[in-house]
Order: structure tokens, then sequence, then C-alpha cells
């Protein structure tokens, strides 16, 4: 895992990878911090089991996907996890906007996700001269959009949940991963048909790292959310989609870019949970 992390780590500090849009010396991510976990562990078939084991994809099932004529067990399996920083600029000028996304966020969302894709297929690339099977799940045809029963809008893979079984992060009220590196952040994954050393969990909750769940009575990301899709409740996700897909995603095409993004994050920066882990202070 040691000898990947260096190879992503330089692949990732290549311009020619990881810009924040075509031609910029500006990167689009800071360098990724890197997760594992076995095929076989306990807390993927709970997520599937709690998400819905109709549609959602174990390790395997992904595996059986890219390799139908090669399947393996879960146990044959391990995920490699990844978490990409937004830059300190990026985030700077996020935390600025209120109703509409800057124009940094919303390049790192379009442009960023391409270098995650790339870097997607690039740790692919890097396992086959290695002799090892992968497959990025997110990039498989067979991937897409669902509803969970309890949780709605769903997809066959997550990227977020595969990063919390890999040791990266918890999540927050606002569905966001909180990490090392904070919430302000893109994840990718990838399965391998190998047995990599899992990462220790330095968690147990899914969301211990978010300061409510520790007593803090914070309600960062529940103000700073335009949409009022956050709440006490939690993140209620057909107000964050009609938010993103009728305000935003226009404007950003209209106004920004010139073609639509998908782009908001604004409970991912001016929270405290923006840059890292944010420490609970003690009472004298």
């Amino acid at each position: 895992m040691e000898e990947l992390a260096r190879a992503m780590a330089a692949w990732m500090d290549d311009r020619a990878h990881n810009a924040l849009e075509p031609g910029s010396s500006l990167p689009a991510f800071d360098a990724p911090l890197l997760g594992c976990a076995s095929g076989a562990d306990p807390l993927f078939a709970r997520i599937r089991a709690d998400i819905g084991e109709d549609f959602y994809w174990s390790p395997a099932q992904a595996h059986a996907w890219a390799f139908p004529d090669d399947p393996a067990e879960d146990e044959e399996l391990s995920v490699i996890a990844w978490v990409l920083p937004q830059t300190r600029d990026t985030r700077q000028a996020h935390r600025k906007a209120r109703e509409l996304p800057s124009a940094q966020w919303s390049k790192a969302r379009h442009y960023g996700e391409q270098v995650n894709e790339a870097l997607r297929r690039h740790v692919v690339e890097l396992l086959a001269a290695r002799g090892v099977r992968a497959c990025a799940p997110a990039l498989l045809p067979q991937w897409g959009r669902a509803v969970s029963e309890r949780f709605g809008f769903a997809s066959t893979w997550s990227e977020r949940h595969a990063a919390h079984v890999c040791g990266l992060g918890c999540f927050g009220l606002s569905d966001g991963l909180i990490t090392r590196a904070g919430k302000a952040v893109r994840v990718g994954s990838v399965v391998a048909r190998a047995a990599f050393a899992p990462t220790p969990r330095p968690y147990e909750r899914h969301d211990e790292w978010c300061l409510r769940a520790r007593g803090v009575p914070c309600r960062a990301c529940m103000k700073r959310c335009p949409a009022g899709a956050i709440s006490e409740a939690g993140h209620d996700k057909g107000k964050c989609k009609a938010y993103i897909r009728g305000v935003t995603a226009p404007w950003v095409a209209s106004d920004q870019l010139g073609f639509p993004v998908n782009s908001c994050g604004f409970c991912q920066t001016g929270t405290p949970c923006e840059a890292g882990v944010p420490p609970v202070k003690k009472s004298r």
C-alpha cells in the first residue's frame, strides 16, 4: 500500500493530471489520503443491509460486474479508498459564498471530478501492472442511481461509505464525510483482487467525528445551507437535489462556467469540520 500511495501522490503532483481547470497551474486537490479494508469486512454487509440489499453492491458484486468470467469472494478482495482534499484557496473562496457557489468550487466540482475519474483509472492500471485485477465501481457501466426505502436517493456503490469502512472518515449531520482533512473533499475507490493490510478505523460510530455526536450543539452546516435542507432531523435529500438542479446548476451554466454543474457544497465550508476533525473544547 505504501508503494501505491507514493505512486498516487506523484501522479497528483503533476498539473497535467491534477489541475483546477485545463491549463491551470493551480491544483484541483491537495495530496490524497489513502485507506484500505478487506472485502469481507462485516461493515460492508451492514451498510448494504441498511441501504438496500436489492440494489447495493458488495465488493464481490462490483468485481463480478467488471470480471464476469472470473468471480471472486469478498474474502479475496480489498477495497482501496481515497480522499481528495479541496485546496485552501478553493475553501476560502467558497467560504465567502452564500447562496450561489464560488467559481473555484464549481471548477473543482466539474474538472476536479474528472481528475478523480482519471485517478480511478490510474489506480486500476497501477494494480494491473502488478498483476492485480481491479475495478473502479463508480466507473462501471452497471453503476447507477437507486432509491433506498430508508434513505431515499442512493446509488449501487457509495464512495463515501467505502471510505468510511476504510478508516478515512465519519458522517456528519449533512451526510458529508468528515475526514482528517475535513469535510471539503471528493472521494474515490477501487476493488482489487489482492489482500492488503486493512487501515485501522479510529472510530466506532458512523458519526463519531461530528460535533453533534459528541454533545456539542453545532448548527454550522444548517446555517450554511441556502436550501434549508439540513435540520435537527438530518439531511433532506429532496430539498438538496431540488436546489442544486433548479438553482445552482442553471446559474453556473448561465452566469459562471457556461455549462451546468451540480455545484453546491455550502455545508462543506465555513464549518468547524471544513478542514479537519473538529476538537471538542473541554469545559473548565
